[in-house]
């Protein structure tokens, strides 16, 4: 697949558009960029018919290592979105048309009252109780698609996720950091062989919009089936290093981190609750290191907070805790105001 911009190719958008007769016929149709995204390029599109969000995947992530990826990808997360809307109508978004020649998807946009969760958490802005929910929502989708062979099937995806995800994150970590490396590389190797539910493998705040509903799910560019530890892990990781940039919220931020943990684990009946606790756990300081030396750092800590959380996370791993209560606890020592 070729890849084109849609915001260059006016030809390309007005045959989208019109195909879902969302377009009248002579209506023009422009995509204003939106801000953000790493790995698609985001745009809007208004017509009569109403306010249009285009998603199109890019082969190349845009972060400063040297990253590409497929972008076939796009297809699994149209799937990811259509089984999930399914699943929690109201907490994703309905796919209205997807473009194959292209590698695109058009969705209605949401309005000014869905605020990002990442841009309000960095502004103080912290409610336990959209944790709450957000925990919930994705315990829901786990639960739901558990075991599933048809799920599993159609999300037989281990390649894909694992040039998104285990690559990126905790290989590049490992060899930033070689003397964790075989503890890093033991994580890949146990997380790529757990196939339990349908995982999203991008649940970040940045990935979440708060609403009158509650918060609603994007981007799942990495879906797969595999292990729920993973999706776990990878949302609390933002909780943890949240708290290490605002330590005055930090108390706020980790009861964040509580109430999605346990908002979540109420739906785990396909396992112990214990045994996915303790998968995430031991997942989580190798995710944090991965957000200081991986492919796609975060970008709000400074230096000295950054070296603290690497710190941190190559402690951590040297002595995992058991359960994800035991890391939170060692956490809020190392970070308290």
């Amino acid at each position: 697949m070729s890849h084109v911009d849609l915001s260059q190719d006016p030809d390309a958008l007005q045959r989208i558009f019109a195909g879902l007769r969302l377009a009248e016929p002579g209506e023009p149709v422009v995509a204003e960029p939106l801000p953000g995204g790493v790995s698609s390029g985001i745009y809007r599109v208004a017509l009569r018919s109403g306010d249009w969000c285009v998603k199109q995947a890019l082969p190349r992530l845009k972060v400063a290592k040297e990253w590409r990826v497929p972008v076939e990808r796009v297809f699994h997360e149209i799937e990811w979105l259509r089984t999930a809307h399914a699943l929690v109508p109201g907490h994703v978004p309905k796919v209205v048309g997807e473009d194959r020649a292209t590698g695109s998807f058009v969705m209605p946009m949401l309005g000014s009252d869905h605020r990002n969760w990442k841009t309000l958490l960095l502004a103080g802005e912290i409610a336990p109780g959209v944790a709450r929910q957000a925990g919930d929502v994705l315990g829901r989708i786990h639960a739901a698609t558990a075991d599933r062979p048809h799920v599993a099937e159609r999300f037989d995806t281990g390649a894909l996720f694992h040039a998104l995800r285990l690559e990126p994150y905790l290989e590049e970590a490992a060899r930033v950091h070689p003397h964790v490396a075989d503890r890093l590389l033991e994580l890949v190797a146990r997380t790529a062989r757990t196939r339990r539910v349908l995982v999203h493998g991008d649940v970040s705040p940045k990935n979440i919009l708060v609403g009158p509903q509650g918060p609603v799910l994007l981007d799942a560019e990495c879906a797969w089936f595999g292990d729920p530890a993973f999706d776990l892990a990878f949302c609390l990781n933002h909780f943890l290093l949240k708290a290490a940039h605002r330590p005055e919220d930090a108390a706020r931020l980790m009861l964040c981190f509580q109430g999605f943990a346990l908002a979540y684990a109420a739906h785990v009946d396909w396992e112990l609750a214990a045994s996915v606790d303790a998968r995430a756990a031991a997942l989580l300081p190798a995710l944090a290191l991965a957000r200081i030396d991986g492919k796609s750092p975060v970008e709000y800590l400074g230096a000295t907070t950054r070296e603290r959380v690497r710190d941190g996370a190559l402690a951590l791993l040297a002595a995992p805790p058991a359960m994800l209560d035991g890391l939170a606890q060692q956490w809020t020592q190392e970070f308290k105001p």
